[in-house]
């Protein structure tokens, strides 16, 4: 899971410490979330709007319908 938005890849000769903070470190704010999930048995990527407070699921559209 993640948030499906697009980050910035660190440049070309970024330090260690750029690589992992682009890799590990994200926002995860309570509340409201638009996330990229990806489900595994039929390959689909997921973009999943949900309440990370309550875990409630607002909204599924696949990501090949929603980039459009």
């Amino acid at each position: 899971m993640g948030s499906a938005v697009a980050l910035s890849r660190p440049a070309e000769g970024a330090s260690a410490e750029e690589w992992d903070d682009y890799l590990h470190n994200r926002d995860n704010p309570a509340g409201l979330s638009r996330e990229l999930w990806y489900h595994n048995p039929c390959g689909s990527w997921i973009v999943v709007e949900r309440d990370t407070a309550t875990h409630e699921i607002l909204s599924t559209t696949l990501a090949s319908e929603a980039a459009r």
